[in-house]
């Protein structure tokens, strides 16, 4: 399965995670966003930037997860019903910490707070399964010069 991530370029050359604070996770704990599809990883970016920030160089990574890894999933049917507000932010930090410290699994699909029905997936750098997801390829990404005014 491939899913994508677009970060700015200096970024790309590796599967790194800064460690901050998220929807799915505490600060300190590292964790990688990626994304079901380009549109998807492309309207993240664009949720959590300013347009000024759209403006630099950016690369889509294409991310292989093979068969062989596990993934968890977090279904919405489990999530409170005011899902994606901001408000619930503590629930679901706690439980995207709760499968980081639980080491069950290499990658967790949550749902998309943006696009009802989409999905992001989650992977854990520290879990033994983690070298076994690839970045396959760069591609270059340039945000639409109407997402940047």
């Amino acid at each position: 399965m491939f899913v994508y991530r677009i970060a700015l370029e200096k970024y790309t050359h590796q599967l790194l995670s800064p460690g901050t604070e998220a929807r799915w996770n505490s600060k300190g704990n590292f964790v990688i966003y990626t994304a079901a599809s380009r549109a998807l990883a492309c309207l993240e970016n664009i949720v959590h930037r300013d347009s000024e920030g759209l403006k630099a160089l950016f690369k889509v990574m294409i991310i292989d997860i093979p068969d062989s890894v596990s993934i968890q999933e977090i279904n919405v049917k489990n999530l409170p019903v005011d899902f994606p507000n901001t408000s619930t932010l503590h629930i679901t930090r706690q439980m995207g910490n709760n499968w980081l410290y639980a080491q069950k699994t290499a990658v967790l699909k949550v749902p998309s707070a943006i696009i009802k029905g989409e999905s992001n997936y989650l992977l854990n750098p520290a879990h033994s399964q983690f070298k076994k997801i690839k970045i396959k390829a760069l591609e270059d990404f340039e945000f639409d010069n109407r997402l940047k005014s």
